[in-house]
């Protein structure tokens, strides 16, 4: 390989560079540089670490019984046996009767139905009732 020794050679290379792009592409960086643009890049870097630190919370897996799980799923928790009847339930129209109700579709078309202020006061079948 043969080393260039023309002392004018980097002075070559910048006017060919600033033809073919521009006086800009030759400036040094720190010449545009200003401490408002050092803020709202220190900002951004901010955001750009909250987004990375949410996304590997969300994808981060827990290791349960030699399978990889994903955290988020473990966290979940859903109340599956009806605090009325104690009955338990897979079905997904429970789960809404659960969250809105606490108690399954069943109590709900029993008990509930119709007397939603009566419910929500409080007012609870007794096992005699049951």
């Amino acid at each position: 390989m043969k080393k260039n020794k023309d002392p004018n050679y980097i002075v070559r290379v910048e006017k060919a560079i600033a033809k073919k792009y521009g006086q800009e592409a030759i400036q040094n960086p720190r010449k545009y540089w200003t401490d408002k643009k050092e803020e709202e890049y220190k900002e951004q870097l901010r955001k750009l670490i909250e987004k990375e630190d949410q996304f590997k919370e969300k994808t981060e897996k827990i290791e349960v019984n030699g399978v990889f799980v994903s955290k988020k799923l473990l966290n979940k928790e859903h109340n599956r046996v009806c605090p009325v009847c104690e009955a338990f339930s897979f079905n997904v129209q429970d789960d809404v009767y659960m969250t809105k109700f606490d108690c399954c579709k069943k109590c709900h078309i029993q008990w509930v139905e119709g007397r939603e202020k009566r419910w929500k006061t409080g007012w609870r079948p007794t096992k005699e009732e049951k």
